[in-house]
């Protein structure tokens, strides 16, 4: 059977070679990429949906429901036991593992991630994890891109391509937003925006919105009406909600990387659990706004119009009823939100930051306006509209894309009308985080290692070009005990003039330099009085074969040299590097990833 599949396929193969042209296949499987990313987006939202309305139907909204100290951890448990024993792959930062994907493994997915991410993240979410599912979903598209390029045996620039494809087709089909799914793929995964990658961006992102629409309906994903037109006199406030954002961001980002890392000191799964439980539990128990995704939430503030509205936020709560403490009890969910959101994933569930953003941007934007307005010098601000445009700011903060928030938010809700201070805020955000930190909660973890792929074409087919490519293993070995005569004959059969002197373990001890020994290679009198030890030279510098490219230039640089060694992390001797064939690499990887 498997011989049958594989003739079929190869068959396949020879008949697209023949009859289907290399850019009009692509914009086939463009096609097809959106139509399978919309199904999966909607696929995921119902069986979050199914999950959480079958557990919390029968939940009271006037007081305390103490099953939510029970079902998150239910829910990460289980989530972790399916990532541990049918997966046995970490699937967690999925926007992060697309970045490393597409700038270290030539835009190639592991296939279990076209529908891990879904079971994984369905079961944390519908149980009250409190993260979203846009980033699984993201995974997932960008999987299937990938997967299926790698089937039609597609070459790397055309595999990321389609990676791109299925993350733009994911965002758009799971917020019915063509645009952002389009914005965010250049954005967030910096992909490079040319003629020949617009197109079947588009087509993958149109088709997976259209696709939605078809699916669930022609209404946006939130329900939003603009009561009050913007007004130039509220400018200078739109800027300070921009700012404000931008801080709340920072706090986010640096919070949930530190609570990560304290998750990640945790030995063993089961710790882990214990305690990413706990604290999910207690949160959820304390502020059921933090169960979920939030969305319920958002739509409250968005359409709520007074405070008997507003405060049904502290529903099914030990607050219920408690008007007066409803500023205090959202700036705690602000607060806790990342706790919680930090201890789902570390606990052992599936999630992303894409709701939570909106979650906390939402209610940035609310209490910001709402406390603003308590005072008599301040312009009415509408509270619906401030929350809005937090969602916007506080995306564009954490994701450092703030077209991705503009767009994104105009077309969840519908709010085109607000555009101009979307974009006012949006910025202001953005510019204020980058002060503090200039890499997004997705890329930072990569740009450390030298692993991010960025617009900056330079950094970037660096980041492209891998050590393995790029040493030279024909250069002639000697070892510290040969004397001149043999060093001599190795000399002849060579045609370099730089010879590594390694022990019998293979260290490198040492170079002997042809322009050293040339004034004494031909006096034979000496051939039996020098050995290699004497005459080789100390190593200047030593690079290593986990060197980034853009690590191993910066030593170029300082050194001066233009040849160096590559060893492992034991010293062994593993190769040569020159700066010619680094050249000559670089712009290999640079004609081959330049512009049509």
């Amino acid at each position: 059977m498997k011989k049958e599949k594989t003739g079929l396929m190869q068959r396949l193969l020879v008949w697209r070679e023949k009859h289907v042209a290399g850019k009009k296949f692509v914009l086939m499987l463009s096609f097809v990429v959106g139509i399978l990313t919309a199904l999966a987006a909607i696929l995921l939202k119902q069986m979050i949906h199914l999950v959480q309305d079958f557990l919390t139907d029968n939940f009271s909204a006037t007081g305390a429901n103490y099953l939510y100290l029970v079902y998150p951890v239910a829910g990460i448990f289980l989530a972790g036991l399916f990532v541990r024993y049918v997966v046995k792959d970490d699937i967690g930062h999925g926007v992060t593992k697309i970045l490393y994907a597409i700038s270290r493994r030539q835009g190639r997915i592991k296939r279990h991630n076209a529908w891990s991410s879904l079971i994984a993240s369905s079961i944390t979410i519908g149980f009250g994890g409190s993260v979203g599912a846009e980033a699984p979903i993201v995974l997932t598209g960008s999987a299937i891109g990938s997967n299926l390029g790698s089937m039609f045996r597609m070459d790397q620039r055309t595999l990321m391509l389609l990676v791109g494809c299925g993350a733009a087709g994911a965002v758009a089909g799971i917020f019915k937003a063509p645009i952002a799914g389009l914005v965010f793929t250049v954005e967030v995964l910096m992909l490079d925006l040319t003629m020949t990658s617009l197109l079947p961006l588009l087509i993958s992102s149109v088709t997976a919105a259209t696709m939605s629409y078809i699916l669930t309906g022609a209404e946006a994903m939130f329900r939003f009406s603009q009561d009050q037109p913007f007004e130039f006199g509220r400018i200078p406030y739109v800027i300070l909600l921009g700012i404000f954002c931008g801080l709340v961001s920072l706090y986010f980002t640096r919070a949930m990387n530190y609570t990560e890392s304290l998750y990640a000191r945790c030995k063993g799964p089961y710790r882990r659990l214990a305690l990413g439980g706990l604290m999910l539990s207690v949160l959820i128990f304390l502020f059921p706004s933090l169960y979920g995704e939030g969305y319920d939430t958002i739509e409250l503030l968005l359409n709520g119009t007074n405070s008997t509205e507003w405060d049904t936020v502290m529903n099914n709560s030990l607050f219920y009823g408690s008007g007066s403490i409803l500023l205090f009890y959202l700036i705690l969910v602000v607060l806790f939100k990342v706790f919680a959101s930090s201890a789902t994933n570390g606990g052992g569930g599936c999630g992303g930051i894409f709701a939570p953003s909106l979650f906390l941007g939402c209610i940035t934007g609310f209490v910001f306006s709402h406390f603003s307005n308590r005072f008599e010098f301040t312009p009415d601000l509408p509270e619906k509209n401030f929350a809005l445009m937090g969602m916007a700011g506080v995306m564009s903060g954490v994701m450092h894309a703030p077209l991705t928030g503009v767009f994104l938010i105009a077309e969840l809700t519908g709010g085109y009308d607000l555009f101009l201070p979307l974009m006012m805020v949006a910025v202001s955000s953005y510019l204020t985080i980058i002060i503090f930190e200039p890499h997004s909660i997705y890329s930072m973890r990569l740009a450390k290692k030298g692993e991010l792929l960025t617009h900056h074409k330079d950094k970037a087919v660096l980041t492209l070009m891998k050590m393995e490519h790029v040493v030279e293993r024909n250069f002639t070995t000697v070892s510290p005990d040969m004397d001149l005569g043999e060093l001599v004959k190795a000399i002849s059969t060579s045609s370099r003039n730089v010879f590594p002197a390694l022990d019998k373990d293979g260290v490198l001890l040492g170079f002997v330099l042809l322009d050293d020994i040339r004034n004494i290679m031909f006096r034979q009198e000496l051939y039996h009085r020098f050995t290699v030890r004497k005459l080789m030279t100390a190593v200047p510098v030593r690079l290593y074969d986990t060197d980034s490219m853009e690590q191993v230039m910066r030593t170029f640089d300082e050194t001066g040299a233009w040849n160096l060694p590559v060893v492992n992390v034991e010293g062994k001797y593993l190769g040569m590097v020159s700066k010619s064939k680094i050249f000559n690499a670089y712009r290999d990887v640079l004609v081959q990833f330049s512009e049509d």
